[in-house]
């Protein structure tokens, strides 16, 4: 055994080495502001209520603010409102609006245009993701020029959550090309491809940004990555991998944090044998995910079992992680006994942008070849990767991470629900979906927790998907900048970050 698993870390740090050489730079900030590295454009939308890709929504958290909004240890606090109430009964919000805050177009913040961001959110036609989370809505109404009533049919411990819905200006028909919102930093343009730019808003309510200009810059190539780091093209880079991370000079800094996603093999259980549960369980068996961790982080990470990851620290189950010991006899029996004794061969859809994803792609495809089954890779452009793998369901498998849009566990789970938004996997399992409805009517905070504690459970049983990590989120920060905060969210907080006014 240990022979071969010699031969797999050659052959997997093989394929994952690269060399990269660059000439270093000494840009930081400055009157042209900060540049900051991402992997994809923002292909879906620019609407806030109808982003669905994570890469789109840590952008945007620089320009939209919600009611509430998260900080930093995963507290909900005020936003747009100033203080809030929750009635007795759980069923009515009162929000109280701050004076004086404005949109970024100057035009202050008015309860009607809560209202209109509230009901778009809800509209069951026109609506985006947020329509499922919003069905539990009654009505709302202004009480006076600065509150706003929010009714629910029935109480929701987690409504207040969806209260961090960006704020839009009412009737705006242009917000996905020209999205206007409330926080710290107003958008400035978008060149396909190649940047997103921010500046600085000046009419904020709250603490002033530091830095006066973000461009966020499109790196669709991993490859590239330490090359712009070191030649002064990029200031940050928030997903670096751990090889990476060793070849920057002392320019550059790392902090490190978690990625707050679901890291896993995504199965299309539409497409055999994926639909066979006994073959799904026999690839969880013949994957070893420490050495996987070892192999493209140098073992940083958090080994997870099920949909949840460790930042939602009441829901986490630290020990389903370890649900499926690596057995390679127990996989080839499953296998044997599912019909496949010969094993089968699939495709990994990759989206080429995401480093991390590749790189684990390349040691599943090893450690399945244990176990007789043959996967190859097809690397995709992230875009492609949105309408052919996420809404088309034209794929086998996909390595990919899964975020959570609120500080919820439904925001999780509720994907693999059968009609549930987001179940790119077609994942139908009725005992999950009846405990959802039941976790949904919950009132109790403690007994909703142990239902979707439940939830996890099964889908982890039914081996729902191969899961592997929490990925580590190693972040390269220029010397001269400090400030970088992660938070319990996918998000990049730009509005933190400050130069050290030429500190070495």
């Amino acid at each position: 055994m240990r022979k071969k698993g010699n031969i797999l870390l050659v052959s997997v740090l093989t394929t994952l080495t690269i060399a990269l050489s660059g000439c270093s730079g000494d840009k930081a900030g400055g009157s042209s502001g900060i540049v900051v590295g991402i992997p994809q454009d923002l292909e879906d939308s620019l609407d806030p209520h109808k982003a669905v890709a994570a890469g789109t929504k840590e952008v945007l958290f620089n320009v939209f603010e919600g009611l509430v909004k998260p900080d930093q240890e995963g507290n909900l606090v005020p936003a747009v409102a100033k203080e809030y109430h929750i009635s007795e009964d759980g069923k009515t919000y009162i929000f109280s609006l701050r004076e004086g805050i404005t949109f970024h177009n100057g035009n202050p913040v008015t309860v009607e245009d809560v209202i209109y961001s509230i009901e778009k959110c809800a509209d069951t036609e026109n609506g985006g993701p947020l329509v499922s989370a919003y069905s539990i809505l009654e009505g709302v109404k202004a009480v006076d020029e600065h509150t706003v009533e929010i009714y629910l049919k029935e109480p929701d411990t987690e409504f207040l959550a969806y209260m961090t819905t960006a704020i839009v200006p009412k009737g705006q028909e242009d917000i996905d090309t020209n999205p206007i919102g409330t926080g710290p930093f107003t958008y400035v343009s978008r060149s396909p491809q190649e940047n997103i730019i921010m500046e600085r808003y000046d009419g904020y309510w709250g603490e002033k940004a530091k830095i006066e200009k973000v461009t966020f810059k499109i790196v669709a190539n991993p490859d590239t990555v330490v090359l712009e780091l070191e030649s002064g093209a990029m200031d940050l880079y928030p997903r670096i991998t751990a090889p990476q991370a060793e070849e920057l000079s002392d320019q550059f800094y790392i902090e490190e944090g978690t990625s707050n996603l679901v890291q896993a093999l995504y199965l299309n259980h539409d497409r055999a044998p994926f639909d066979n549960k006994m073959v799904r369980q026999a690839m969880c068996y013949a994957v070893d995910k420490k050495e996987l961790l070892e192999l493209t982080a140098k073992g940083k990470g958090t080994i997870i079992g099920s949909s949840m990851f460790p930042t939602f620290q009441k829901y986490f189950i630290e020990e389903l992680g370890d649900y499926y010991p690596t057995d390679i006899e127990k996989a080839k029996a499953l296998l044997k006994e599912a019909g496949y004794e010969d094993g089968f061969s699939f495709t990994i859809t990759v989206p080429s942008n995401y480093r991390y994803h590749v790189e684990t792609a390349q040691v599943l495809i090893e450690q399945l070849k244990r176990i007789g089954i043959t996967g190859e890779i097809q690397l995709i452009e992230w875009d492609s990767w949105l309408s052919d793998v996420y809404a088309g369901g034209n794929f086998d498998a996909t390595v990919i991470g899964v975020d959570a849009s609120s500080l919820t566990a439904r925001a999780l789970l509720e994907r693999f629900t059968t009609e549930g938004d987001g179940n790119f996997i077609h994942y139908s399992n009725e005992e999950y979906d009846a405990l959802f409805k039941e976790a949904r009517a919950c009132t109790d905070d403690e007994q909703q927790v142990e239902i979707y504690k439940k939830m996890e459970k099964i889908l982890t049983e039914d081996a729902a998907n191969i899961y592997i990590q929490d990925t580590a989120q190693l972040v390269a920060v220029h010397q001269n900048l400090g400030g970088y905060a992660f938070y319990p969210l996918y998000v990049q907080d730009m509005s933190l970050i400050y130069e050290k006014d030429g500190e070495e």
